[in-house]
């Protein structure tokens, strides 16, 4: 037909690859990420410890809630430095999260985003759950990225190291 236009695009979607896993961290350790090669034209991923990956869990008190730009975002000390978290307005709504809670965050982790934000990493939030009536949360927590280092990422690690 002439003079139609194409019809638009389909909406971008996420590149969001939900086959790798989320790695269960520090924040400092994100430090250590690097940007993925991408070649293969998959979607966009760190590495880190020999391991491609777009998710990370964390899990910390919440410092600071702010919810008066965009959907909010919160500011979530682990013990080894503060993760800028970026909400969603699903995750925003009713303005649930507030300053002392210890709360569990999945969410996507791009290195170019947290350069500019005072080495501090900045996430994305896919999925947020409060952890404060659990009683020994942190101790728990510390445990689970050690055993997650020394039983997956450690053995990624020595591979990646050994030409």
């Amino acid at each position: 037909m002439e003079g139609s236009a194409a019809p638009p695009p389909p909406p971008k979607r996420n590149n969001m690859d939900y086959s790798l896993a989320a790695l269960k961290l520090f924040g400092c350790q994100l430090a250590g990420a690097t940007e993925a090669s991408s070649s293969d034209g998959t979607s966009q991923a760190q590495m880190l410890y020999g391991i491609r990956f777009q998710r990370v869990w964390l899990q910390g008190v919440v410092v600071l809630a702010d919810y008066r730009v965009g959907a909010g975002h919160l500011l979530l000390d682990d013990g080894s430095s503060v993760a800028e978290i970026t909400l969603t307005p699903k995750e925003a709504e009713g303005q649930p999260w507030r300053e002392g809670m210890y709360v569990m965050v999945i969410g996507s982790y791009s290195g170019k985003d947290s350069l500019p934000r005072a080495n501090r990493p900045v996430i994305k939030a896919h999925k947020l759950v409060d952890l404060s009536a659990q009683p020994d949360r942190e101790a728990m927590w510390y445990m689970e990225v050690a055993e997650a280092f020394n039983f997956f990422y450690l053995q990624f690690s020595a591979a990646s190291s050994h030409p």
